[in-house]
């Protein structure tokens, strides 16, 4: 059994990473700042100005609004000043009605609000803004996070140390990660049964219109039957990417986000769910699997960061392996060589924003998760002499976060670019 206080630390940390959320999270993390910006004025600004990193600014150009049939950030910046509350978190625009949607795109038409990218930005996820009124101003600053609020730079810069600031996470490891979802009584990590709840609901509602590209009803289709079988399989692709069709397509479903991202959360469990349910797995087997899942990526986003060049498919969808093959019986040695199988496959798939077409890079992740967990407990496993897989299995998610977080920020330099400059 681990030590009380490092599982109680696990515990924090998968319950600050695994939390509720409503549309993409980079919008409704800029959405957050505004509103808690327009808290701290105390009246409603005239005149907003959003500084944002480069990650921010890709991951929320090109991605629907909930319940707004909307694209991008003005009208997510509106709405945030308007009906926003900060004690929502990441489901800050969960009151919107009609009637504030018409004044948000009033408040949009009138040329109120200016996004900018912010200069030597300290970290890929930051956003700052000021909201201004009555000759007065306020700003409010998130960074590291998405709903990790400090004190404006020129203030921040004396040293003051936020609450948030001052936490550190516990250091894991695979094998931390195994041993906790193993054996950690059942009762304190029943929790994560939500997030089942949730994602799932989420794809069956996605069913009742057409998002985004409508993915995950295509596969469900007999077409797509017919080419992939109506199998675990076709059911775990298509749960999955109807989930993932509905929040980039701008539904107002909550899905339960891991790391800051609502598709890593939807990835690291609904093809869990599924397989559990057709394997006829125990709920006990479910919920741990399910630890281990998220528990997976958040280790790994440990290292990578909360944003990066490296798509989040590619974290979550090693999570879901993981506990994919522990579901098929698999020990720790044959979750390690699923790790590695994907490790060998799925490195470099870059992230060029959030948008309806990321429901395809989570087909891809899904397949890949699958194909992995099967292939270890085949026996089958990719070697050190291969590429960037290491014997050590943590090693070899170290080469991975080092290639997402360091070798690719040129590659992701360069899709910003290509993504501001379309004519």
């Amino acid at each position: 059994m681990i030590d009380k206080k490092i599982r109680e630390d696990i515990l924090s940390l998968i319950k600050r990473e695994v939390v509720p959320a409503i549309g993409c999270t980079e919008p409704m993390s800029v959405s957050l700042c505004v509103s808690k910006a327009t808290q701290l004025l105390g009246v409603r600004p005239e005149h907003i100005t959003v500084l944002l990193s480069g990650n921010i600014l890709k991951n929320a150009m090109g991605v629907g609004i909930p319940g707004t049939g909307m694209i991008g950030l003005p009208i997510a910046i509106a709405l945030g000043a308007l009906i926003g509350k900060p004690e929502y978190q990441l489901q800050v625009l969960k009151d919107l009605t009609p009637e504030a949607l018409e004044e948000g795109k009033r408040f949009v038409e009138e040329r109120r609000i200016d996004i900018q990218l912010k200069p030597l930005c300290p970290d890929n996820l930051y956003i700052e803004v000021c909201c201004e009124a009555e000759g007065r101003s306020a700003t409010a600053v998130i960074e590291g996070s998405h709903t990790h609020f400090v004190q404006p730079k020129e203030e921040h810069a004396t040293g003051d140390v936020s609450v948030a600031d001052a936490c550190s996470d516990p250091v894991l490891t695979l094998r931390l990660v195994y041993e906790f979802a193993m054996t950690t009584p059942l009762e304190e990590i029943r929790f994560i049964l939500e997030t089942r709840d949730l994602n799932m609901k989420a794809a069956e509602d996605a069913k009742k219109g057409n998002y985004g590209h409508c993915l995950g009803k295509t596969i469900d289709r007999p077409l797509a039957h017919g080419i992939f079988g109506n199998s675990i399989f076709s059911h775990i692709i298509s749960s999955t990417a109807s989930a993932c069709d509905a929040r980039m397509g701008g539904a107002m479903i909550p899905v339960m986000s891991n790391s800051g991202s609502g598709n890593q959360g939807i990835c690291a469990t609904n093809p869990v769910v599924v397989y559990a349910v057709e394997n006829e797995n125990t709920e006990e087997e479910l919920i741990r699997a399910l630890t281990l899942s998220h528990l997976t990526a958040i280790y790994i986003k440990q290292s990578l960061g909360k944003l990066s060049a490296l798509c989040g498919c590619v974290v979550a969808s090693i999570g879901s392996s993981c506990g994919i093959t522990y579901l098929m019986g698999g020990d720790y040695d044959r979750i390690c060589r699923a790790v590695k199988n994907m490790i060998a496959n799925l490195t470099g798939m870059i992230c060029d924003g959030a948008k309806p077409a990321c429901s395809l890079k989570i087909c891809s992740g899904v397949s890949t998760a699958l194909l992995s967990a099967l292939l270890s407990i085949e026996g089958k496993c990719v070697s050190a002499a291969e590429g960037i897989v290491d014997d050590d299995v943590d090693r070899s998610i170290h080469n991975l976060t080092s290639i997402g977080a360091e070798a690719m920020r040129v590659t992701d330099e360069m899709v910003l670019d290509i993504m501001t400059t379309k004519s």
